[in-house]
């Protein structure tokens, strides 16, 4: 991942908690990177003998070996600290990495990023959730690729950007997809209790996100900010949802055909155990099911939403698209789907060239997002 070192930015910016429970809105970098070096360790030292080596990461072994300072062909924890991250290289001001809550399972994190031109106390805010399975990935994510052409794009708009770094589903099944809801949503309290400091308007909320992150920007966007409980000293602070963007998310989990790629396929329920998580009954599968379906919460009162969807994607199928096109029918929702031809799963080309391509994509999410502004 390219770092863009970045010449403007909100340094040990701190403002005073509105309520004692809050944690302060700051920059926490510097927690940030021990915490992120440590989790690497974790999962990528196999021997653990507290170093990672070339055997043992070689997918990104060449991207972190410049890092190697000594020389000696292993990565310590102090290299691995050191290894700077992606940021969306835009003039606005940031602040980076602040911890806005502390879970069992640990801390969780966000990047704001102020528009180009801040000239409003009244700014609407765009939260960004990455894509990756609800497994891996990070709030860099913002700040790569067509991701990141989207957000400087809405930046120069006069929109914030909030990209969270929500808690990630692990295989011992302590966190859930409902826990990556839960984390967006309480980013979205805490900018909320912090609006008057952050210049923003937490009445004016849009979505966008990929993939796994396509799901999480509809859940957001659809279901009421009450409806999943959340951190309790961050309940009571509200925010309201104007619109959103989809690229390719899924909307159902509850139709076990909506994930076949071919009818005669048999189902395999890849997802289960990321919306059943360690604590859940078998009793509780089609409720939490149902709760993880966006489709769910559509109503002729719903936010807009534009969900975009590959029709060769062999990771969430188009029929996901169709789904949402059916529910349509009877709930009269504010919904528009756009299906791009031979795209596959992060607009891959797929047996032809991909129809609207990329920069079209990146084009009407932009507009559709400030349409509603």
């Amino acid at each position: 991942m390219k770092h863009t070192h970045l010449t403007i930015l909100v340094a040990g910016l701190t403002f005073a908690s509105p309520c004692q429970a809050l944690e302060p809105l700051k920059d926490s970098s510097e927690l940030y990177n021990v915490i992120l070096a440590k989790r690497t360790l974790a999962s990528l030292d196999k021997n653990k003998d507290g170093f990672i080596q070339e055997e043992e990461d070689s997918r990104g072994w060449k991207k972190k070996v410049r890092y190697d300072a000594n020389k000696d062909g292993s990565l310590d924890f102090d290299e691995l600290k050191s290894i700077p991250q992606s940021y969306i290289d835009s003039p606005g001001k940031q602040l980076r990495n602040v911890m806005f809550k502390r879970s069992e399972t640990g801390e969780v994190f966000f990047d704001f990023y102020f528009p180009d031109v801040d000239d409003s106390s009244k700014k609407p805010v765009v939260i960004y959730t990455h894509g990756g399975g609800w497994a891996v990935g990070s709030k860099h994510g913002a700040a790569v690729a067509s991701f990141k052409a989207v957000h400087k794009e809405l930046l120069k708009n006069g929109f914030c950007v909030l990209s969270v770094d929500y808690r990630l589903v692990k295989k011992d099944g302590k966190t859930a997809m409902r826990d990556c809801v839960i984390d967006a949503q309480d980013a979205l309290r805490f900018i909320s209790a912090y609006h008057k400091e952050l210049g923003i308007d937490p009445t004016r909320i849009f979505t966008f996100g990929d993939s796994a992150g396509g799901h999480l920007a509809q859940m957001v966007l659809l279901a009421p900010s009450d409806s999943i409980k959340g951190d309790p000293d961050l309940v009571k602070y509200d925010y309201k949802t104007v619109a959103g963007v989809s690229w390719y998310g899924p909307c159902d989990f509850q139709d076990e055909q909506l994930f076949n790629h071919n009818d005669r396929e048999g189902f395999r329920d890849r997802f289960g155990p990321r919306i059943l998580g360690a604590n859940s009954k078998p009793e509780d599968k089609a409720a939490l099911y149902r709760e993880m379906s966006p489709v769910n919460y559509l109503t002729k009162n719903s936010p807009p939403l534009l969900m975009i969807q590959g029709d060769k994607d062999t990771t969430i199928p188009v029929k996901q698209a169709y789904r949402m096109q059916e529910a349509l029918k009877t709930t009269d929702a504010p919904v528009e789907i756009l299906i791009v031809k031979n795209a596959g799963h992060n607009w891959r080309p797929v047996d032809g060239v991909v129809t609207p391509n990329r920069n079209e994509i990146i084009k009407q999410t932009v507009e559709f997002i400030t349409k509603h502004k």
